[in-house]
């Protein structure tokens, strides 16, 4: 399953927002225009969702607040909330599954977080709309204390749609810190749930049964050898003394036997590849990528679209995957669909989102490559020489 549509109604940056997703969707825009927010949009449902320290309470409560979350251009309606469709692909004309949940504050008493409409609704093959679970219902009515936690958190109340829960509560976001994962022991600190940062990545590999591991790693090692020529072999090891589990690259070298270096010598670029290339392959649900080109060459970064593609190719579940970026190298790729591109433009009410204009679809049809002709859309104009001194 993949999400097709997302509307956003006084979210972070998005006062009121459509966006269409793709199997790889590409989010562009200047800084501070919203890229981030609009990842913690499945983020948020992925907490809610999740069996075990979920919730929307905590969900909201791990973000500040519903006042943190509200948009700053809000007015009326004051609720904030989204409305999502689940469809099996990107070109099926319906989606199978829609998903609606509001919320707010109320005015008076405990000022408690309470639920305002949460929708859930079946679709079927010929476009016929059952709902499942519409709420408030007269059980939120009799009992207020309901409408603090949503249907889709509940084992109870999530039975007809759990499968629509289980698909939020897998959703994977990635923005790999090299450091952390080569300096984990040293640096120590409390790895942050879910690991966003990676600390946990070789932990993870360990655990995946042998004959999987040593699958995708052979991929992987295809996979780099086409950016890192010098990349002979990847191999998952263990430590002789302690059990530790290492990656462990082989590279050709001018002496016989090469140059073996594991995970702590990897370029940071080397290692963040790696990471990319393992999760493209571990799992079927939402992959969220922040800004995969940093640590990367601009040759390897103008790779990726094309890497992606075929690592996708290669699985018979592939992953959604939504890439927040402003690389011109990585768009420089006259091959990305141009359905598959969203502009973040801001404005005095609110971020808007957008995908390329008709005459920038007719010029990528023609050859030219996002980074041509979406790119400077999604990109302020830089400061001068002159102005960048005033700051110095």
């Amino acid at each position: 399953m993949i999400i097709t549509q997302v509307h956003l109604q006084n979210w972070r940056n998005f006062k009121h927002a459509d966006a269409t997703l793709r199997d790889v969707t590409y989010v562009l825009g200047p800084n501070a225009s919203g890229k981030s927010n609009f990842l913690d949009v499945f983020r948020f449902l992925r907490d809610i969702a999740k069996p075990t320290g979920g919730g929307l309470q905590k969900a909201v409560s791990d973000r500040g607040s519903l006042k943190k979350l509200r948009c700053l251009h809000a007015r009326r309606p004051p609720e904030l909330g989204m409305e999502i469709h689940v469809s099996n692909s990107s070109d099926e004309p319906n989606p199978i599954w829609k998903y609606k949940l509001y919320m707010t504050t109320e005015s008076k008493g405990a000022h408690r977080l309470v639920i305002t409409n949460e929708t859930v609704i079946r679709v079927t093959p010929d476009g016929k709309e059952q709902i499942v679970i519409s709420r408030p219902d007269k059980n939120d009515r009799a009992d207020s204390e309901r409408l603090t936690q949503t249907a889709l958190e509940q084992i109870q109340a999530n039975a007809d749609f759990r499968e629509l829960a289980e698909f939020f509560a897998n959703t994977t976001y990635l923005h790999v810190v090299p450091q952390l994962l080569k300096f984990g022991d040293i640096i120590g600190g409390r790895k942050l749930e879910d690991d966003p940062f990676g600390q946990g990545f070789l932990e993870r590999i360990a655990r995946t049964p042998d004959s999987t591991r040593e699958r995708r790693l052979r991929k992987i090692e295809t996979a780099l050898k086409q950016v890192i020529p010098q990349v002979e072999q990847l191999n998952f090891v263990r430590d002789s003394s302690n059990g530790a589990p290492h990656l462990a690259v082989k590279y050709m070298h001018h002496r016989p036997g090469g140059s073996l270096q594991q995970e702590d010598q990897f370029s940071d670029g080397t290692l963040r590849l790696i990471a990319l290339f393992w999760l493209l392959l571990d799992g079927t649900s939402m992959l969220l990528l922040e800004e995969p080109e940093l640590s990367l060459n601009e040759e390897i970064v103008a790779e990726l679209p094309r890497l992606i593609e075929k690592v996708q190719r290669s699985t018979k579940k592939k992953r959604q995957i939504v890439i927040t970026t402003h690389s011109r190298a990585l768009l420089d790729n006259a091959g990305i669909d141009g359905r598959s591109l969203l502009v973040l433009s801001p404005s005095s009410e609110g971020t808007k989102i957008d995908g390329p204009r008709e005459s920038e679809v007719e010029a990528m049809k023609s050859g030219f490559s996002p980074a041509e002709v979406v790119l400077p859309r999604a990109q302020r104009v830089s400061p001068t020489k002159h102005q960048m001194d005033l700051f110095l």
